[in-house]
């Protein structure tokens, strides 16, 4: 009877990535990076599975031959290096790194120029990275930004990290099959004296599929463009009535406008009314009396 207890308790134990993606999952969005290093160092043998299928907030290095800023994620990881998407070079140097092709090559510098501008046009700042790899029937590419607030009227410290990882498949008559997995990282600090210290942070993932012509019109930068643009509108609008409405919705329904105390309902005061008033017509008896 032990031993069928102990087999059957084994066949039921979770494995230990879903047991961690599920700590993951309830852990404050703000402290991602303490809480996975915590993970990695009690499950070190998963820890290359673990870096691929936790989002962390997006880190920047600086391209030592172009001078260029751009971003670390595990697309662009290849053991403890990094590659750059302007010069294709590892950091720390790497001899045997994995590289995309030259013809995917040539498309991931029109990307990362295409994403740059689109970057500056919406968010007047930040840094943005592409990088794209071969697949055996296509291939995949990870579309990065990262802007930053420091120091704003109403934001003490804040982020938003935006991953966009597509997959595309070869072309069959004349269409291509795009497949869009979306996360969004948003946090935002504010230390004042009116309302103290607060966090307001999370996460949102979102995915899309689309089958779109390629052609002349329609090329793969287009169609993945116009994918990533509809998502980050569509995040966005969510984001900010789910956290920053709901938020002014709860702050508004506990605050309190009158600083004489609370206000007593229009029942409550007629009864109360009512009751003085027969008081007083006892009173008035016995004094007579």
């Amino acid at each position: 009877r032990n031993a069928e207890s102990l087999e059957s308790m084994a066949e039921g134990k979770k494995e230990p990535i879903s047991c961690a993606l599920s700590i993951m999952r309830r852990m404050p969005p703000n402290k991602i990076e303490h809480h996975l290093s915590g993970l990695l160092n009690l499950i070190p043998e998963h820890t290359d599975e673990l870096l691929q299928r936790v989002d962390q907030p997006l880190t920047e290095a600086t391209d030592g031959e172009t001078g260029r800023a751009y971003l670390l994620c595990d697309y662009n990881r290849d053991g403890d290096s990094y590659r750059s998407p302007w010069s294709n070079t590892y950091d720390p140097p790497l001899e045997d790194g994995l590289v995309p092709s030259a013809k995917l090559r040539d498309l991931e510098i029109e990307a990362n120029q295409l994403f740059d501008a689109y970057r500056e046009l919406y968010f007047e700042g930040g840094t943005s990275s592409v990088y794209l790899w071969d697949l055996d029937h296509g291939f995949a590419g990870c579309f990065l930004i990262k802007k930053g607030v420091s120091g704003h009227k109403y934001v003490s410290e804040g982020a938003w990290d935006s991953i966009h990882v597509v997959e595309v498949s070869d072309v069959v008559d004349g269409k291509a099959t795009y497949k869009l997995t979306t996360t969004v990282m948003i946090s935002m600090d504010v230390h004042k004296a009116q309302v103290g210290d607060s966090n307001l942070s999370g996460s949102l993932t979102r995915m899309a599929e689309k089958l779109a012509p390629l052609d002349a019109d329609h090329t793969h930068l287009a169609n993945i463009g116009t994918m990533i643009e509809d998502m980050e509108i569509e995040i966005r609008t969510y984001l900010d009535s789910l956290y920053i409405q709901k938020t002014r919705e709860i702050v508004s329904s506990i605050r309190k406008l009158h600083k004489a105390g609370p206000t007593q309902g229009q029942p409550f005061t007629m009864n109360l009314n009512a009751a003085v008033l027969k008081h007083g017509a006892n009173r008035k008896i016995d004094s007579e009396t």
